[in-house]
Parts: structure tokens; sequence; C-alpha cells
């Protein structure tokens, strides 16, 4: 995908709030780590008590995955992963403004051999992210340490659009960018041996998967991670990324391989990627995004687990 690049267009007046905006988020971005630590937690304050929506999701998710912890504990749980988000924002304003030095000392790094030694074979490699909230600080990260092609979705504000490319893609010089859509563009660079980011844990609909337990409940998954596994004759190589906030420092750590995908049985391999998600929820559930509708398909029969959305009615043209 072509680079982004600047246009004049994008200086029209309908677009200088969204440039302060942007201008006031670069002066956070260079704060100390500790002071953006501590805005971050109050905005995930703000957000606990004003994103109702988000916070009646979150809850929801917390107690159909953690049924064994009381009440309280789960209250507690709640307000660490709204804190979590509130300090995501800092970190995404951390990975797109700081320079790649700053970054780089933030970060230690386990496992990169997995990632490698496929590489050096020509072979591609499904790097298989999972949505806790150091995912945009941690694809800074990743694109740091190896080329990994990432997946990328337009943004309406076209100012918005050209500064999110611009922030992710400055880590990765070596690195492509393909559209959500682009499905022959990603096999096409895994069959020519690239590493290729790819997050399996969202319920995008069954019409692209199918129903895998996850905490025991049967979940939407994509089966994307077998499909690419298999036509891009490649790997599935998963990571993650843990936030130490006491020591103002980040762990990324690359798993080895799962060899069992592809197994030719794409629900048995949902199931597979279904488990090691859970595994690694279970491990760091403050950090993960409860506030996302992961439950939201459900069988034909079974009632939403969440509250109806209210539609935006829609503005009558004259």
């Amino acid at each position: 995908m072509e680079k982004p690049h600047f246009r004049l267009a994008l200086l029209h007046p309908r677009y200088w709030l969204t440039w302060s905006l942007f201008g006031l988020w670069f002066l956070v971005a260079q704060l100390p780590y500790r002071w953006q630590m501590s805005i971050g937690r109050g905005v995930g304050k703000l957000m606990l008590r004003f994103a109702t929506s988000r916070r009646v999701i979150a809850e929801r998710n917390l107690a159909l995955c953690f049924p064994e912890l009381s009440a309280r504990k789960r209250e507690q749980l709640l307000r660490r992963n709204f804190a979590s988000n509130g300090i995501a924002l800092m970190e995404t304003g951390m990975a797109w403004f700081r320079s790649s030095r700053w970054l780089r000392k933030r970060f230690t790094i386990e496992g990169l051999e997995h990632l490698q030694e496929p590489q050096r074979r020509g072979q591609g490699v499904v790097m298989m992210a999972m949505h806790f909230t150091t995912l945009e600080i941690g694809a800074a990260f990743m694109a740091m340490s190896h080329p990994v092609d990432g997946m990328y979705r337009p943004h309406k504000n076209p100012v918005y659009d050209y500064m999110q490319r611009k922030g992710r893609e400055r880590h990765g010089e070596d690195s492509d960018v393909f559209q959500r859509k682009d499905v022959r563009g990603m096999l096409r660079a895994l069959q020519r041996g690239r590493a290729v980011w790819y997050a399996p844990d969202q319920d995008y609909g069954i019409k692209q998967g199918v129903f895998a337990p996850l905490f025991g409940i049967p979940a939407a998954t994509v089966t994307g991670t077998s499909r690419f596994a298999r036509v891009g004759r490649a790997q599935v190589v998963p990571y993650t990324v843990t936030r130490l906030e006491e020591k103002g420092l980040y762990h990324v750590k690359v798993f080895p391989p799962i060899e069992e995908i592809p197994s030719g049985d794409e629900r048995k391999d949902a199931v597979l990627v279904n488990q090691f998600v859970e595994a690694r929820m279970r491990e760091n559930p403050s950090q993960y995004m409860w506030v996302h509708r992961r439950f939201k398909t459900r069988p034909e029969g079974e009632e939403s687990f969440y509250p109806a959305r209210k539609r935006r009615r829609k503005k009558r043209k004259n």
C-alpha cells in the first residue's frame, strides 16, 4: 500500500480542531512516563464514570468469563481495566510521537528467535496478536524488532487517518500495510515469506468464522488464522505485550509457533486459537480489552448477552 502523503486539503478549517487535538496529544506524549500513567488512570476513571455502555459491556464480559470471582473482586478488576484503557491512550501517543530511541529503552523482548527462524527459511509467519490495551505500543515495539506487515482500517476523518498511518508506519520502514479487506494481498505477502500481523480475538460475526469455546462459551471466531496459515504456507507465531507499570517498562513475549495450525479442520484450529487466547487473558486480565462485545454473535435461538444498542437516527435529507 502506498505510503501516506500530506495534502493541502488537510489544512481546511473543518480539520483545525482535529489538528489542535493532535497537537495537545503530541505535547502530552512528551511528558515524563510517570506523569502520563497518572493522566491515563485519570482518563480511565472518567471513562468508567461516563462511558456507561462500555462499562456495561465490560461488566458483562467479566461476569461471563470469571464467574468464580466475587462481585467485589470483579468490580476491582473492572476499575483496573478501565485505568488500563485510559493508559492505552497515553501509550498510543508514545507510539506515534516519541522517538524510536526513547521507545527502545522502554521494552525487553523474549523469544524473538521463534519469529526469526521461519523467516530465515523464507517461510511466512502469521504474527498472532491479541487485543490487549498495549496493542498500539506493542505493535511499535514489534516493528522496531523485526519487519512485520500490518493491517489497516481507514478512518473517516482524513487528518486522523493521515496521522494514524504516519504514527504506525514510522517504526517499520521495511514493512508494508494492507487494508483489512485485502486478504489476497496478505496471502501473497505470506507466500513471499513475510511476517503479517493478525488479531483473531474479536467477534466479526459467524459469516467469517465458526463457533468455538472461549471461557466455556460458544464464541464466533474468525477462521482467518487457519486459512492464512494454510494458503500462505505460513507458521502461526503468537506474541503478547505486558505493561510493567512500576518499572516503567514493557515485556514483549514471542511464543513458539502453534504447530498444530493448520490442521485441515478450521473449527479445530479455531478451538486452538481460543485456548491460547484464553490462557493469555487469564494471565493478565486487567490489561485485556473487555469493552468489546466479544460474545455478541449467538448461536441460533440464544438470547444476546448485552443490552440492545440504541440506533442513531439518520438525518433526513431535505
